[in-house]
């Protein structure tokens, strides 16, 4: 069982966001980066736990410049078997899927795993876009993913209940929360990690068909109104009147 998961570098949450150029580029100065904590916790550690019931490979990939290195090479800590980054600068997810996809297509993965969206832009658009370029299945937001043989039986959360669903390999999957248990690299996947491959492949082509035109923080938080447990009347006022909220 072939399988590929694709990782995102993100900035930790507790990064204090500020921008540049006019508000128009992300300033990295003094912000520590991650992997997306889906790509992590759920795609890359479910993907791991098949690997390991069942055998094969897990590959994870990511598109972006030798800066995201690092964050890879702790994919490969936690126990994925090998790494390929596509070394282009994105400028959108369009472009991050045509890479992905591009790739896989010449590879034979059985399965590409995603998270369900990366935390800093939460834009659930990647996995959907590399099964349309590939023509592949692709379900969305999966808590649960298990496989006998060629066949995975998938779980999701829906309004009101649960769905479950079969789909023949290979497919497009992306993780949310519930898929699987947060893995803490040990000292032995760290010091095997610095010696697994991570190939660096250049990009097909790059679509540019969006730009980033600004970016702008959400306004401050308002003050703080303190209401009296003995006057509701006041409290449901502000509630109406003000937050207009009832």
């Amino acid at each position: 069982m072939k399988i590929l998961v694709c990782i995102s570098k993100v900035p930790d949450t507790t990064s204090k966001i500020a921008f540049t150029d006019g508000n128009s580029k992300f300033d990295t100065n003094g912000v520590q980066f991650i992997i997306n904590p889906y790509d992590e916790w759920y795609a890359l550690v479910r993907a791991l736990e098949l690997k390991e019931a069942n055998g094969g490979s897990v590959t994870v990939i990511n598109v972006g410049l030798s800066e995201n290195d690092p964050t890879i090479r702790k994919a490969l800590a936690i126990g994925a078997d090998d790494a390929v980054r596509v070394n282009a600068n994105p400028a959108d997810a369009m472009d991050v899927a045509q890479q992905i996809a591009d790739y896989a297509s010449s590879n034979g993965y059985e399965m590409i795993l995603t998270g369900k969206e990366t935390i800093d832009n939460n834009g659930s658009q990647l996995g959907g876009m590399i099964a349309a370029i590939l023509d592949q299945e692709y379900v969305s937001n999966a808590s649960k993913l298990d496989m006998n043989g060629s066949v995975a039986t998938i779980e999701r959360d829906i309004q009101g209940g649960k769905e479950i669903l079969e789909v023949e390999a290979p497919f497009v999957l992306s993780a949310a929360k519930g898929m699987a248990e947060a893995r803490i690299p040990n000292m032995r996947g760290i010091m095997a990690a610095r010696t697994k491959p991570l190939n660096v492949v250049e990009p097909s082509g790059l679509s540019n068909a969006t730009e980033v035109i600004s970016f702008e923080l959400p306004p401050a938080k308002g003050e703080c109104k303190m209401v009296s447990a003995d006057n509701p009347g006041e409290l449901l006022e502000l509630l109406s009147n003000e937050a207009k909220i009832i």
